[in-house]
């Protein structure tokens, strides 16, 4: 086949084709006596994985897949491949924990609590049933940060301080470390809220079941290019009938 021909089918230029191969996408193609590229089938395998990874891993990722399958090894692409399915795993956890914190947050402002301008840490820390020291802790690691007065010093929190406040503690009860619940106040906080947050939870599982099609696609397209054996040489998987 020539750049054109693997083009062709994914509407890429053949720029494209011998892009991918200079990054190492596609193993280096044969020449012909008069220097033009040869691509064989297995190459084409190659381009339609890599596109099908993409949108399951993102372009940097794919690259490295690729580059560590047509350099034989096996078992870097595989490990790779893994690590986007843990993160996906580890993204799922997290708007489950969201999910969960923002129809508690929902409840809470259906029948919202009378909250003190100012509200002071011992006051906040007895309404939670935490200690101030937890809240300091908080503070340290950006999870809740209240302005302080100007004359005494003191930490003085607004409703939205208490908003967030009671999101880590509910999520600190389920379980999780401060490092993953710093992300969800990040989200709630971008969002503008618990109202606005809850309508975008909608979008973020579409983009999760989105991505997470994208890997089964890809894993198929992938399994193609990768041989049983280990130790086979790359480019000569899968075994190809005579003429194609």
């Amino acid at each position: 086949m020539r750049p054109v021909d693997l083009a062709r089918e994914h509407g890429l230029s053949t720029q494209a084709v011998r892009n991918y191969e200079a990054d190492g996408v596609l193993a280096p193609s044969e020449r012909t006596p008069s220097g033009y590229r040869v691509y064989r089938p297995h190459h084409a395998d190659a381009l339609r994985a890599f596109l099908a990874l993409v949108p399951a891993h993102g372009h940097a990722t794919a690259t490295a897949i690729m580059r560590a399958v047509n350099g034989g090894d096996v078992d870097t692409a595989l490990a790779l491949v893994d690590d986007g399915h843990a993160r996906l795993r580890e993204d799922r956890e997290t708007l489950a924990a969201v999910d969960r914190a923002v129809r508690a947050l929902a409840d809470r402002a259906a029948a919202p609590e009378a909250v003190p301008a100012g509200l002071l840490v011992g006051s906040l820390a007895h309404r939670l049933g935490v200690h101030p020291a937890t809240l300091r802790k908080w503070e340290r690691a950006g999870l809740v940060v209240p302005a302080r007065d100007p004359r005494t010093g003191y930490r003085t929190y607004t409703t939205a301080d208490v908003r967030d406040a009671r999101l880590v503690h509910q999520l600190r009860r389920g379980g999780y470390p401060l490092a993953q619940i710093a992300p969800v106040v990040e989200q709630i906080r971008a969002a503008g809220g618990v109202e606005a947050l809850t309508a975008a939870l909608a979008g973020w599982r579409r983009r999760l079941t989105a991505r997470g099609r994208a890997m089964l696609v890809a894993a198929a397209a992938l399994a193609v290019c990768v041989p049983d054996d280990p130790d086979t040489a790359p480019g000569t998987w899968p075994p190809r009938p005579p003429g194609r």
